[in-house]
């Protein structure tokens, strides 16, 4: 398989680990206001609402959980930390606001795992 092919597949697996996370909140009542939201700061996978909190979301597809989280660097939790002052800023005006930082795993067999506020705020 060619570098291409590889690029495409991994992009498309994300995305369903996505969608399904998104769909595993949704479920429970939250409401998905952004998708790969980005930012010169970073990109946030999921943001999602709840009453007057907010979620940022990191999503992460591997063949086990634990190679999953194992992929959330603390440079990349800065990153989506930078890119959620950022988002706070732009789009709700205050950074003054109840906020969760969530990894949401998804592994080989297409089970999840969600570890709420595992993405300690820097």
């Amino acid at each position: 398989m060619d570098r291409s092919t590889r690029g495409k597949l991994s992009y498309l697996k994300g995305q369903a680990a996505e969608d399904q996370i998104a769909a595993a909140y949704e479920r429970n009542g939250f409401d998905i206001v952004e998708r790969r939201w980005k930012t010169k700061d970073g990109e946030i996978d999921l943001v999602a609402k709840h009453g007057s909190k907010f979620y940022f979301i990191e999503v992460k597809s591997s063949s086990t959980f634990d190679k999953a989280v194992e992929q959330i660097t603390p440079c990349q939790q800065q990153r989506i930390h930078d890119a959620a002052l950022s988002y706070l800023a732009d789009k709700v005006g205050t950074l003054d606001t109840d906020c969760r930082f969530d990894a949401a795993l998804v592994d080989g067999a297409g089970n999840i795992k969600i570890l709420p506020g595992a993405l300690l705020a820097a």
